[in-house]
């Protein structure tokens, strides 16, 4: 799905209503009409609504709901949060029409015992308070009314964004309305994706309110949202050997670190790799090699800590020469000579890199040493490891991924519960899966795997989305068999065929 900017979204209503002549109210009815279908939904046998609105348009979108549920035969009260005399055009215009089939626009009180009665038995709530346009954080009555409606304990419907969240950048204002259900217009948002506002949005609708698609034109956004469902893996041919499907080089471990390149060596062996070599220090090759069947191990050398030493560089090279990809960091451990390892690799690779966990921890946070790998690399950092290679975290994750990856030339997945993958063009892309289950160790060396075995199929891109959104589909199979917090990450992996088979 691609995803615009609140800016882009009200030139294309402003380019429809003045240049193409649609009627403002038509456009707000439409809208009206969308939500309060789903308030419908949602209220089930209780018809009965409260509708919170402000005296901006999207207030008028509310009112244009409770006058379609009035006329449905719903019993409902309307309450404006915010001064009449700021009333827009079009949102006095459907208080008029309330009016007219015998409701009322009330006035929000912040008397909380009055406002908690107005609330008992209601079937629904509906949030009108601010839709895309908000940028400042709430406070006075609007704050107190999404404080009360978020205390109701009654289901609630938000028209176009939570009102709360920032549209653009996901950030929450102060405080925001955690609805049921948000129904958006035409085109999603950045903030019905990106952390934390994607969390406030429960179940998000996207409604066609009648903006023509001449409109649009500028609302060509680089942003999409994506899961597995909108993606799709290509039939191999009928004619073909391992070799057509790449060769992997995975190098990670240590003594008290084995599970993460076994982990990210099976991960990679269900996704599709046509052959795996897993590099690990000889103190650990016998117990590495005897977990792993499919994968071909060999043993590096170590130190006496059993970390891997410079002397495993000759050998490392060998292999990464005829290899098409190579993963490294996944439980490498910390040291200086490690650190050592690890730049003089990328600095005599030619081939694609995927640099996750203690591999990140070498780089440092040098911009120029990940800037001159030869071909961009693959970083897979948490905030925390971001922050440490020279990030910058100002609560909007999609520029800060934007601009570190094409600051630094480097592919950056932000992980996260939404993850973010971010490219040197300056697309990103957040994935609109993932769950708390996951935050376990060792599902980052599983989404390296996933990550590494595409690469050698599939263009960089295509590669990189399509792992990160099947990693986030296998374990939201996973949550929803087994719960969250049994989840584990060797289950993502179990789950990565039954992903990979829907997406054929």
């Amino acid at each position: 799905m691609r995803l615009t900017s609140s800016k882009a979204m009200r030139d294309a209503d402003e380019y429809a209503i003045h240049v193409l002549g649609v009627p403002s109210t038509l456009l707000m009815t439409n809208a009206a009409r969308a939500i309060a279908l789903s308030a419908l939904e949602l209220m089930g046998v209780n018809k009965s609504a409260v509708i919170f609105c402000g005296s901006g348009n999207n207030g008028g979108d509310g009112i244009g709901a409770a006058v379609y549920l009035l006329r449905r035969g719903v019993l409902i009260r309307c309450i404006l949060v915010g001064e009449r005399s700021k009333m827009t055009e079009d949102c006095a215009e459907m208080e008029r029409r309330l009016v007219e089939l015998g409701g009322k626009l009330e006035i929000f009180s912040p008397e909380s015992e009055r406002m908690a009665r107005l609330l008992e038995g209601a079937g629904v709530i509906i949030d009108a308070l601010f839709g895309i346009g908000l940028n400042g954080e709430l406070r006075g009555n609007a704050l107190a009314a999404v404080k009360l409606i978020n205390e109701a304990n009654i289901p609630v419907v938000s028209a176009d964004i939570p009102s709360g969240v920032e549209a653009d950048t996901g950030r929450i204002l102060g405080d925001a309305v955690k609805a049921d259900i948000t129904v958006t217009f035409t085109m999603g948002k950045i903030g019905h994706f990106a952390e934390p506002g994607c969390t406030f949005c429960g179940e998000l609708r996207v409604a066609d309110i009648g903006i023509p698609e001449e409109a649009l034109n500028g609302t060509k956004y680089d942003v999409f949202a994506l899961g597995a469902k909108e993606l799709s893996l290509p039939e191999r041919p009928k004619i073909s050997h391992k070799g057509d499907y790449g060769k992997l080089l995975i190098i990670g471990g240590s003594v008290g670190y084995t599970g993460a390149p076994l982990m990210c060596a099976k991960a990679a062996a269900r996704s599709g790799a046509g052959l795996i070599s897993l590099g690990v220090p000889k103190k650990i090759y016998d117990l590495t090699a005897g977990r792993l069947i499919e994968p071909m191990t060999f043993p590096l050398s170590d130190d006496s800590y059993g970390r891997l030493s410079m002397s495993a560089l000759p050998q490392i090279r060998e292999k990464h020469s005829v290899c098409d990809v190579c993963v490294i960091g996944c439980g490498l451990s910390r040291s200086e000579e490690l650190t050592e390892l690890v730049r003089t690799i990328l600095r005599k690779s030619e081939k694609q890199l995927v640099i996750d966990a203690d591999g990140l921890y070498a780089l440092g946070d040098d911009p120029q040493i990940i800037s001159s790998i030869h071909v961009p690399p693959i970083l897979t950092p948490h905030e925390g490891e971001f922050k440490r290679l020279g990030g910058v975290l100002t609560g909007d994750r999609v520029s800060d991924a934007r601009a570190f990856a094409k600051s630094r030339n480097c592919v950056l997945v932000l992980k996260g519960h939404h993850t973010i993958c971010a490219f040197p063009d300056g697309e990103v892309y957040i994935m609109s899966g993932g769950n708390p289950g996951m935050a376990k160790g060792g599902s980052g060396d599983v989404l390296a795997g996933i990550i590494g075995a595409l690469l050698c199929q599939l263009p960089v891109k295509q590669a990189v989305i399509t792992a990160c959104a099947v990693h986030a589909a296998a374990g939201d199979l996973c949550a929803e068999r087994l719960g969250e917090y049994s989840l584990l990450p060797t289950d993502i992996i179990e789950a990565i065929p039954e992903i990979m088979k829907s997406m054929r």
